[in-house]
């Protein structure tokens, strides 16, 4: 062995000036073939093949080695290692470099049924909810939220509801079952029995909040959306829907739509209590028979009355209910149920404060409408498009038993839900959304690129006066600075210039009229 091969060997801090290279591989070989005795090479390189000899040489300076002959040194040395029997020796004083994937290209779509908000979508949706929030502040109504992720046995209460199958649930990494909420009331049941009696009824809240559901999407209809929420909780009487609805009614008149936009189809599911009762149908059959009648204008009717049969309904009453339902008249009903029962009684009750509240020509009676959650109990109602061409817009009725099942006492209490995306696609066939450009008071500008640091002393002088301001953060022409202002809807522009500033001055520009004057920069208001 030469002097060279044993040095590699017995210093292995000299690894970090080795670099390998098919070149010096070669060489190596040459070179011991040369000193070594022919018949003796073999033997000795088959017995030195621990120390990895040939792979290595020495240079003077290591930064000489080109990438690509470094990565050429990197095949030969796998190469070479495929054939070891695994036998002693430094493993790992040299290493072939990590491997670097190259970036892959990412879907940049967001997931199915969801959406971004960039600027533009994000000021419509500020002025929805501000509307939201603005017709709930009218009717005395406080804002709470819950959390997005909430224990899944909360959403799982009837057999058959849609929404049962429709959850983005999953188990957490301390075993609990957990879901993204698909709606709000349950959330809002849960708050009130854990508030329990330091709560002072009625309570009158409402809420905008995100919803998951996993469905079929059509229009208006996605796996994410956002939903207003207004409840009474603590209120027996008819008096608490009547509002709710001169609350909804309030918020389309607010946005331009009219009664020929937009009715309200209202009844009670004790019609149909009333009705599976005059046959003997257990109690326990109702939700799922509400559930069922809920798909009407989804399913043939066939499918309906197959569905009511394997739950248990008989032929006789299947008739008699779906010739209930299909009644659209409340003399009609009481006709046919009398008028000493609570729902015809409740429901012209209903009829008769719409008068009151000047919504009546947005209302009519449909026995058909039920709503397809299995807790409400009482008067339900849908907002519906005229012209057919979208999904219920909002709806909402009574559910004075839903607390019981989450073991707490049972309040009278009714709400609503209304979604953000149907309400878009009205406005959009109406023709009635907003031109919602962004809107900045002040456009902030230095003339030279010194005088950066003033432009922020005016910006912060004006913000700390309530006033927005764009500050231009990098010297820019000021061809492109009116053009910043004209795309930002500034109002003024504020220049900073060399001779102004030394006197203590701004140059402003009334933008809407062209006006232009000086200013000391503390006196901007």
């Amino acid at each position: 062995m030469t002097a060279n091969a044993s040095l590699l060997i017995l210093h292995p801090r000299l690894n970090a000036y080795l670099k390998p290279s098919a070149t010096a591989i070669l060489h190596s070989l040459n070179h011991f073939s040369q000193t070594l005795n022919p018949s003796h090479f073999s033997l000795a390189l088959n017995r030195n093949r621990r120390f990895a000899i040939p792979r290595l040489s020495l240079s003077q300076n290591p930064r000489n080695h080109s990438s690509s002959s470094s990565s050429a040194a990197a095949t030969q040395i796998s190469s070479l290692n495929s054939h070891d029997n695994g036998g002693g020796g430094r493993s790992g004083a040299l290493s072939p470099p990590p491997i670097v994937e190259a970036p892959q290209k990412i879907d940049v779509n967001p997931p199915k049924g969801t959406r971004d908000f960039p600027p533009e979508d994000m000021r419509l949706r500020s002025w929805l909810f501000e509307n939201f929030r603005e017709v709930s502040r009218l009717f005395g109504f406080e804002e709470v939220d819950y959390p997005v992720l909430e224990s899944e046995a909360l959403f799982i209460r009837k057999a058959g509801e849609e929404i049962r199958d429709q959850l983005y649930s999953f188990e957490d990494r301390g075993n609990r079952r957990v879901a993204l909420r698909p709606e709000l009331t349950p959330s809002l049941a849960r708050l009130v029995i854990q508030k329990g009696k330091s709560l002072s009824l009625p309570l009158k809240w409402f809420a905008v909040g995100q919803c998951w559901r996993y469905e079929r999407m059509t229009r208006g209809r996605r796996r994410e959306h956002y939903q207003w929420n207004m409840d009474i909780i603590g209120v027996p009487e008819v008096t608490a829907e009547a509002e709710l609805i001169s609350s909804i009614v309030t918020f389309f008149k607010r946005l331009g739509i009219t009664a020929s936009d937009v009715g309200f189809k209202v009844s009670s599911r004790k019609v149909l209590q009333e009705v599976l009762r005059c046959y003997s149908v257990p109690e326990n059959l109702f939700g799922k028979v509400c559930v069922i009648i809920d798909k009407m204008e989804k399913i043939p009717m066939d499918e309906i009355k197959s569905e009511l049969s394997s739950a248990g309904i008989s032929e006789k009453a299947i008739e008699e209910l779906l010739q209930v339902l299909s009644v659209k008249s409340l003399s009609k009903l009481e006709e046919i149920l009398g008028a000493a029962g609570d729902a015809v009684a409740e429901l012209k009750q209903l009829f008769s404060l719409a008068e009151k509240f000047g919504y009546s020509e947005w209302i009519q009676f449909d026995a058909s409408v039920v709503r397809g959650l299995a807790y409400y109990t009482g008067i339900v109602f849908e907002g519906f498009d005229r012209q057919g061409k979208l999904r219920a817009i909002c709806g909402g009725g009574r559910y004075d038993q839903l607390l019981s099942t989450f073991g707490g006492d049972d309040i009278p209490a009714c709400g609503f839900g209304f979604g953000d995306a149907v309400i878009v696609e009205l406005l959009k066939e109406k023709d009635l959304l907003p031109e919602l450009s962004p809107q900045v008071e002040n456009i902030v500008c230095s003339l030279d690129q010194e005088l950066q640091g003033a432009a922020a002393s005016v910006a912060t002088i004006l913000r700390q006066k309530g006033q927005s301001v764009d500050l231009v953060l990098e010297n820019k022409p000021l061809k492109w600075v009116f053009k910043r202002a004209a795309r930002i809807n500034a109002s003024r522009l504020i220049l900073v210039g060399n001779s102004e500033w030394q006197r203590g001055m701004v140059s402003v520009k009334i933008l809407s009229t062209g006006e232009q004057y000086e200013i000391k920069f503390n006196e901007l208001e």
